[in-house]
């Protein structure tokens, strides 16, 4: 027989809870934009500036830590979309979006290095994250292609592509000036085509 009991309303997380996950994460963040990620996984109590079993309470495995700060990326970047297309016209958005991919990467590629690396062997973690992506590019795109200003050639597949693309080449020479050589093709008017 099912438990008739209603279910208890989840509690909210207190203040000082809240503040140690985000130190964490933070000092996590900084220490793998350094390339810090093999250290010792105590240390990160120390750069969060807690005790060491808070750390554990929060991330017990350095993975589970990497995952945290995987995430706050993705969501940063979908955060990013989804302003940019609240004050801008789509393709411009979409373009703004793109550059600012670009900007984020040469800006924390001690980080993206890290979370690439080190994020091989989480194929489900990726592939969650790569949609959650995919959705905000979506909008990005479909905004765009239905306002007239972007082919409907160019799909949130094609956009994912570029990104992935993008994020290979970091790094070669050349390679910031090739991306923004893409985002023009890509996100070129529609009229031109």
């Amino acid at each position: 027989m099912p438990d008739a009991r209603p279910a208890r309303p989840a509690r909210p997380v207190r203040a000082d809870v809240a503040r140690n996950r985000k130190a964490i994460v933070a000092a996590a963040r900084a220490a793998f934009e350094r390339g810090e990620f093999d250290r010792r996984f105590d240390d990160f109590a120390a750069l969060s500036g807690i005790g060491v079993g808070t750390l554990y309470r929060h991330f017990p495995t350095r993975d589970a830590l990497a995952e945290a700060v995987y995430r706050e990326e993705i969501t940063a970047v979908c955060q990013r979309a989804y302003q940019l297309l609240e004050v801008l016209p789509p393709a411009e958005a979409l373009t703004a979006f793109l550059r600012d991919f670009i900007s984020r990467l040469a800006a924390h590629s001690g980080l993206a290095r890290t979370l690439a690396s080190h994020m091989q062997h989480r194929s489900e973690l990726q592939a969650d994250g790569g949609r959650t992506l995919q959705a905000a590019v979506a909008d990005l795109v479909d905004a765009a292609v239905l306002d007239g200003t972007l082919d409907a050639g160019v799909t949130p597949g094609v956009v994912m592509t570029a990104l992935h693309g993008i994020g290979s080449t970091y790094g070669r020479p050349h390679w910031r000036d090739d991306a923004e050589k893409l985002i023009a093709v890509l996100v070129s008017p529609k009229a031109s085509r």
